[in-house]
């Protein structure tokens, strides 16, 4: 199952190719920093009168497991599924993000970058 993972401003993609497989087939779990996705390609349905005379396409379970880093907030995953490609977006918590941080600075206050 191949997938793209990658940072658009304040989120983590995941993106996993899923052609053919339904989406009541798509069981996603998070347990601690592991997200696991396991997907199901069933056998469409032929009459009595068919013959296979070729088949390449995979059938059955298929999983695949990605460890998230803990700055990611696991908790409000969102996912979409279209034209077989499951997209979920994981946000990237507060304490993650670049933040400005005052100090004081002998009389007066001065802000860094931390």
């Amino acid at each position: 199952m191949p997938l793209d993972a990658y940072r658009e401003g304040d989120e983590y993609v995941v993106a996993f190719d899923l052609p053919g497989v339904p989406a009541d087939a798509i069981d996603i779990d998070v347990e601690r920093n592991a997200l696991t996705v396991k997907a199901e390609r069933r056998p469409v349905a032929k009459a009595d009168d068919v013959q296979m005379e070729l088949s390449e396409r995979p059938l059955g379970v298929f999983s695949r497991q990605v460890v998230l880093a803990g700055t990611l907030d696991t908790e409000h995953i969102q996912g979409d599924f279209d034209a077989g490609v499951l997209t979920l977006r994981i946000p990237i918590t507060q304490r993650a993000k670049p933040r400005k941080i005052s100090i004081g600075v002998g009389s007066g206050r001065q802000e860094i970058s931390g």
